[in-house]
């Protein structure tokens, strides 16, 4: 059931005062945060680096990118995907291959999240050459402040020993 105002219009209040509460999220896990613009959109932009014994020494970057807007579709949700895992390929640090994979979180947030954008953010990660995961999400805000995330919550062929690691940010940072 997707949950808006009862008088129709979208929330952009909702969506502007999520993104406040996730800049906080992210900084209180030790995420590097700044900012920049997609579109004439402000991006909140979270990044923090984590390795671990039993990813075998492979050092994982962690990116989330979230903008609110006033609707999320297809083509929106699809453009900004593929704007954010360019954008974080640029970015990136170290050696890019099998020492070091991104993991990209793009997130656009709306009163207003057309069902099959919800679906295609749920359906698959897209991965980008060899060491790029995006795993799209939208947000559903409403003035109840109840929300809606979707996102791939699956594992991948690439990166697979990383999903848990993600799956807990992604909840942390997507509640």
């Amino acid at each position: 059931m997707t949950q808006q105002r009862s008088d129709g219009a979208p929330s952009a209040d909702a969506a502007n005062a999520y993104l406040e509460a996730l800049r906080e999220r992210l900084a209180a896990d030790g995420c590097g945060v700044t900012a920049t613009t997609w579109r004439d959109y402000r991006v909140v932009i979270g990044s923090r680096s984590d390795r671990k014994v039993r990813w075998f020494g492979i050092k994982v970057e962690l990116f989330v990118l979230a903008t609110a807007v006033p609707e999320v579709d297809n083509a929106s949700m699809a453009e900004y995907t593929g704007w954010a895992m360019d954008y974080v390929k640029s970015l990136r640090s170290g050696l890019p291959g099998a020492r070091n994979a991104a993991i990209i979180l793009p997130a656009l947030a709306s009163g207003s999240v057309q069902p099959s954008a919800r679906d295609w953010a749920a359906k698959d990660a897209r991965i980008l050459g060899t060491s790029l995961i995006g795993r799209p999400v939208t947000v559903e805000t409403s003035a109840s402040k109840a929300t809606r995330v979707s996102m791939y919550r699956g594992r991948v062929v690439y990166g697979g020993m990383f999903t848990r690691h993600v799956l807990e940010k992604a909840s942390l940072y997507f509640p």
